[in-house]
């Protein structure tokens, strides 16, 4: 048996959470290591914001940014007072990462790089004194009496803390090492797991229309999710079409209601292609456009108001003979496709899955979290921080925000003891 290593606090996870724990509690004055099983730290972050790293979202009012968290949000109110959107900025622009506001209120490194966030937290865990342990896999969580005794490694070896952070993540992305190993020793340690599914996550599309628009990307539409012909939300804004179906901010926002919603039958969607105008407007507008392009064939009308990919797609679903003169389109034809560019129906298929996931959806129970430390309810010194946790928000930083949160107030919280 190798030696065995003592230490006041261990870390499971190098992500954005895990090494904000360990930095914090280390620049506290603790003893720490942090694990992670990859040969290197912040894998997943470097694939945030498109490689760009969105880091959180210039929404300053907390009681604003926890709406976006959904009917849990509240759980972070303590947290992001401790360590919120403010408290974030300062600390990456203090250690050198110049920050901008972009579209959204969404805030990226001026360099565009998220290589550069995972350096700042890379220089933090080194003036912290964390010592890091890459390449190193938990086996087992042994625990006894309601307190964890020790962490056994892969490779036979142990090592003791007096509390121990699990910021393993989700299972998103399972190439990055998201592989879900934390929700396994949560259960195993007594706690609940709620079910686990992909969230921000394009979704796959029954109709073949969808694929034909493949690379095109819309801005300013509106999309609405029925189950049973009743609306269950909806978004207005950016919308792509891929070869599988449809992604973009929109649709992974909605992607995880969705997720649930297909468990109970059918979903369908409806695209609004024109959400700023209402039907008697873009009537009339139908109705200008006819008038201008009267003596052209029906295919070729409607370029001031479609991108070319989505013409013949809407040619061919409206039912109009396509080579029929516009001067000869019936008012019922033109209300037709005045409904069509309103409501262009799609039925999801499914979720494309965790390997293109940005978030899981589930996770530890947060009646089992205390919000004002991240410790354990029933483990004495076990805390959480990170994806782990049953909380979620939409894109757009707010995933980031709360790994930072939960993070440094895990990390400050196990210092203190």
């Amino acid at each position: 048996m190798k030696n065995k290593k003592s230490f006041d606090v261990v870390v499971i996870g190098g992500g954005p959470a895990g090494m904000m724990a360990a930095a914090r509690a280390g620049e506290l004055g603790a003893k720490v290591v942090l694990l992670e099983k990859n040969a290197s730290l912040g894998r997943k972050l470097l694939l945030t914001g498109k490689g760009r790293s969105n880091l959180t979202r210039a929404e300053f009012n907390p009681r604003e940014l926890l709406k976006k968290y959904g009917r849990e949000g509240d759980f972070l109110l303590y947290p992001l007072s401790v360590f919120g959107v403010k408290e974030t900025i300062e600390f990456f622009e203090k250690k050198g990462l110049k920050t901008k506001i972009e579209r959204g209120k969404r805030i990226f490194p001026e360099s565009d790089r998220a290589q550069d966030v995972l350096n700042i937290l890379i220089n933090y865990l080194e003036k912290s004194l964390v010592r890091v342990m890459t390449n190193y896999e938990v086996k087992e969580i042994i625990q006894d009496n309601n307190r964890i005794e020790k962490v056994v490694l892969s490779d036979g070896q142990e090592l003791l803390a007096k509390n121990y952070i699990i910021a393993t993540g989700g299972k998103s992305y399972p190439g990055t090492g998201s592989t879900g190993d934390g929700y396994k020793w949560a259960e195993e340690l007594g706690h609940k797991v709620s079910k686990i599914r992909p969230a921000l996550v394009p979704l796959k599309i029954k109709e073949n229309w969808p694929k034909l628009a493949q690379g095109l990307s819309l801005k300013n539409v509106e999309l609405t999710v029925f189950r049973n012909n009743k609306k269950k939300d909806g978004r207005f804004g950016e919308l792509l079409f891929t070869h599988f179906g449809i992604s973009g901010p929109i649709v992974l926002d909605l992607s995880g209601e969705i997720g649930e919603l297909l468990e109970k039958g059918e979903v369908r969607l409806v695209l609004d292609l024109k959400p700023a105008l209402d039907f008697r407007i873009l009537d009339k507008r139908l109705q200008s456009d006819f008038s201008k392009y009267s003596q052209k064939l029906f295919k070729n009308s409607l370029s001031d108001l479609l991108p070319q990919k989505l013409i013949s797609i809407v040619v061919g679903l409206s039912g109009i003979n396509p080579s029929k003169k516009v001067n000869e389109i019936t008012r019922e034809e033109r209300y037709k496709l005045g409904k069509l560019l309103k409501g262009l129906e799609m039925t999801v298929s499914s979720l494309l899955g965790f390997e293109t996931a940005i978030v899981t959806l589930g996770g530890v129970s947060l009646k089992e979290i205390d919000s004002k430390t991240m410790k354990s309810k029933l483990i004495e010194n076990l805390f959480f921080a990170g994806e782990i946790i049953d909380l979620h928000g939409p894109t757009g930083g707010y995933n980031l925000q709360l790994c930072w949160s939960t993070g440094y107030l895990a990390g400050k919280s196990v210092a203190k003891l």
